[in-house]
């Protein structure tokens, strides 16, 4: 039930183990930065933010993965060219942590492209995103193929079939071959979270893909919970939200995700603790399958409760 017959890839970016066998690696979280509303911005044209505050923000997240087990990334958004190269230049002065560059459109996404060639940080860097709302793919692919980044997220949206198989489609058929033909070696696929229920498909989905392909997968469960804010919070409060929040995310490391988005880095104080919840049972779901514990020390089941090991090692003798 918890084994792939596929053999399950796992990179390695920026020091950072991602994908492989359910219950093996822990499932890496994506906080994100810079997004549209963040209280930090001051202007994105000058590039001017709360340095102070983003620096709270990228220690919190540091230290709960600490406390936890459970690996951090950045995600940052950005619309202009300056403005991407200045969150890079502070992310990299204070954190080791590897990075997503989210941006939307051609233009300013190359040109954060060719300023981590530039400052030498490929290994470290994920390209965000091969979409399939590109509007010029061909230059996006040609440009990048002179660049030799290594690292993709591939967006598995497919908004004229939105089954599994829709996600499938677009993978084998266009994504897949974009990327390979961008130069990208190591590719991180994300089947798009709509709603909260409509999570499912993104879970079936990247089962049918590590199934299939092997390749880490993941998606934003933080898309879902954020559009059912509005009734959410006046309903139930902001405790309330954590709640639904959390079990959103929780639920997605047993469902073949790897790797997650989960929305504004100030809610990494409810999220990390959920996902290292998570995987403590994911991977005691995989002992009673196979009698296999994580070997990395620092997984959130050998980290947190290490009595529980100790049972289940000498039930096992």
């Amino acid at each position: 039930m918890f084994r792939f017959d596929t053999e399950q890839i796992v990179y390695e970016i920026g020091g950072v183990k991602i994908g492989g066998q359910p219950g093996v690696n822990p499932t890496v979280l994506f906080g994100t930065m810079f997004y549209n509303g963040h209280k930090i911005i001051e202007s994105r044209k000058e590039a001017k933010f709360d340095k102070k505050r983003a620096e709270e923000l990228i220690n919190n997240q540091e230290t709960l993965s600490d406390q936890t087990g459970v690996p951090g990334m950045l995600d940052l958004v950005a619309n202009f060219p300056e403005e991407i190269r200045a969150y890079i230049d502070f992310v990299t002065s204070i954190s080791e942590m590897p990075f997503a560059i989210d941006i939307w459109k051609v233009k300013p996404k190359l040109a954060a492209a060719e300023y981590i060639k530039e400052v030498g940080l490929v290994d470290r860097t994920i390209y965000s995103s091969i979409a399939p709302w590109s509007e010029d793919i061909e230059r996006e692919v040609s440009e990048l193929n002179k660049l030799g980044l290594k690292n993709a997220i591939l967006v598995a949206f497919n908004a004229a079939d939105k089954t599994v198989q829709g996600r499938i489609d677009l993978l084998e058929k266009t994504l897949l071959p974009n990327a390979k033909a961008a130069g990208f070696k190591n590719f991180l696929v994300d089947t798009s979270v709509l709603s909260i229920p409509a999570s499912a498909f993104s879970f079936l989905g990247n089962q049918e893909i590590k199934k299939r392909y092997g390749l880490p997968t993941g998606c934003a469960p933080s898309n879902g919970t954020d559009m059912w804010r509005k009734f959410v919070i006046p309903t139930w409060g902001k405790l309330g939200f954590s709640g639904v929040d959390s079990a959103a995310h929780a639920v997605a490391p047993l469902l073949g995700n790897d790797w997650l988005l989960y929305g504004p880095i100030e809610n990494a104080g409810w999220i990390f603790p959920a996902i290292a919840t998570s995987n403590a049972v994911l991977s005691t779901l995989v002992y009673d399958e196979i009698q296999d514990l994580p070997s990395s020390e620092g997984h959130p089941l050998n980290k947190l409760f290490p009595d529980f090991i100790e049972q289940l090692k000498k039930e096992k003798d």
